[in-house]
């Protein structure tokens, strides 16, 4: 027969997912609570009303992901998702960004900025539940129905970087086509099947290449694709 195990269990602790949530509205944070409450695996560890509290919070807690709203007075999100992308002693901290609406440019700065995401505040509970784990496992959430949609759309307005070449000079070939694969949303296991190489050498090419261009995740390498001009809008299926 299970036992349950005990909330102040050292060793159940240590398996749980920590989570700062940030969002100006007392009752969204509430709500947000409530629905991670109900996951074992899942702990809430602070809570904060502006950008300046969630950095506060996460260099205070040290938490696996912070669920971060883009819109709050003071220092807003997008601010916030920086500094602690920034910050060597939070490497391991990871930023899902929430948003009312999904074309909206500060989540395309918000992912140039560091997070490794993005969800619609209507999100389904157990997509962001499950959102979370994705994240907090250090794999980004790039779906490609809707992150690429954001990134092309704005991509669209601006021109690419006029250093875009320099920054990616260092890539080998097979790298930037890798890359080129990872902005049109396939995982390793896919790149691999289109490239005849194992997931174990794709992941490898894409490591090297964050590697290359300091990108903190997939997420970074999709922005920097675009940003470069090694992908244009509309030009990948």
């Amino acid at each position: 027969m299970a036992t349950s195990r005990s909330p102040h269990d050292p060793a159940h602790e240590s398996r749980r997912v920590r989570v700062v949530l940030a969002d100006d509205q007392t009752v969204v944070r509430a709500g947000f609570r409530a629905l991670l409450d109900l996951s074992d695996d899942l702990v809430v560890v602070a809570e904060a009303a502006d950008g300046e509290a969630a950095v506060r919070a996460a260099r205070l807690t040290r938490p696996d992901v912070v669920l971060m709203d883009i819109r709050m007075p003071g220092v807003d999100g997008l601010e916030a998702t920086r500094r602690i992308a920034d910050d060597p002693e939070l490497a391991l901290t990871r930023v899902l960004v929430l948003t009312t609406y999904e074309a909206d440019e500060y989540v395309f700065e918000a992912l140039r900025a560091g997070a490794g995401g993005f969800l619609l505040k209507d999100v389904e509970p157990e997509e962001l539940r499950e959102a979370i784990r994705t994240v907090a496992a250090g794999r980004s959430l790039l779906a490609p129905a809707v992150t690429r949609r954001v990134i092309e759309e704005f991509a669209r307005l601006r021109a690419p970087l006029a250093d875009g070449a320099r920054r990616l000079a260092g890539l080998t070939a097979r790298e930037r086509e890798v890359m080129a694969l990872v902005a049109a949303g396939l995982s390793n296991d896919e790149i691999g099947g289109r490239l005849a190489m194992s997931p174990l050498t794709a992941k490898t090419h894409v490591s090297r290449a964050m590697t290359k261009l300091n990108a903190r995740d997939r997420a970074q390498l999709v922005v920097i694709a675009y940003e470069t001009g090694l992908v244009r809008a509309g030009s990948i299926d």
